[in-house]
């Protein structure tokens, strides 16, 4: 039995585009075509794509996926094993997160005074305030930062732990756009920069379209802010630029 590359989506639930590209790029090519050309897609070519989204969600850049599935000397067991290895590994990561906010939970219901360290290890090594001094130097005079320091100012822990996962949420969902192809001009990555300019609004201050337009060029000339968002994939900060100044023109338009 074989499958229209419509019912592959609906299967997977990926895009139509999604299975294209991974066509054009050698990455899945279905087994079978019609005579008018039309994808088919069989059951060894549904394992393949499963094993793809696999390594996706493990956040495996498209070329490493390849070579994981092309290698010769590999056997479906293998990589069975290595993606448990891997899922095993993020389930102890959020298992510990979880383990620590209900530490606090229920430290706060019973009164107990947590100490610093451990109200903050949520955390990890992400610190809110990291740049609080140069951005008073650089946009102190500012209504946007006035504004961001009223907002700011009210935050709780929980605020914070919101923002960031938002955050966290978005650049996962960001990455997994580029990884399937999807160019800074298409319209899901215009939707993502639409997704950040609300998150700026939502949480800090009132971040127009020029404004945000201008914030995407200074996530790719600041060395600081470009090396934050290349951190959660290689060459994001000038992708979202262009989306930015993508969505920027679509909103003008």
């Amino acid at each position: 039995m074989s499958y229209s590359v419509g019912q592959v989506a609906g299967f997977a639930g990926v895009t139509v585009r999604t299975l294209h590209h991974y066509d054009e790029i050698g990455l899945l090519v279905p087994g079978e075509r019609t005579h008018a050309g039309h994808r088919r897609y069989g059951d060894a070519d549904l394992d393949r794509l499963q094993q793809i989204l696999f390594y996706r969600e493990l956040g495996f850049p498209l070329d490493e996926v390849a070579a994981l599935l092309d290698d010769p000397d590999a056997d479906p067991r293998a990589h069975l094993r290595r993606q448990h290895e891997l899922l095993t590994a993020r389930i102890e990561k959020l298992q510990k997160m979880a383990a620590a906010v209900e530490h606090a939970m229920e430290a706060r219901k019973m009164g107990i005074n947590l100490t610093p360290e451990e109200k903050f290890e949520v955390f990890g090594d992400k610190d809110p305030e990291q740049y609080a001094e140069e951005a008073e130097q650089r946009w102190g005079g500012t209504e946007e930062y006035a504004e961001s320091q009223r907002r700011t100012a009210r935050y709780t822990k929980e605020d914070w732990k919101h923002i960031q996962a938002e955050m966290a949420s978005w650049s996962e969902r960001y990455g997994a756009l580029m990884a399937a192809g999807e160019p800074p001009t298409g319209e899901q990555a215009m939707d993502m920069a639409e997704e950040h300019r609300r998150h700026i609004r939502t949480w800090f201050y009132e971040c127009s379209y020029e404004l945000h337009r201008c914030l995407g060029e200074m996530y790719v000339s600041d060395e600081r802010f470009k090396a934050y968002y290349d951190s959660m994939r290689p060459g994001l900060a000038v992708h979202l630029r262009d989306a930015i100044a993508a969505n920027t023109a679509r909103r003008a338009g």
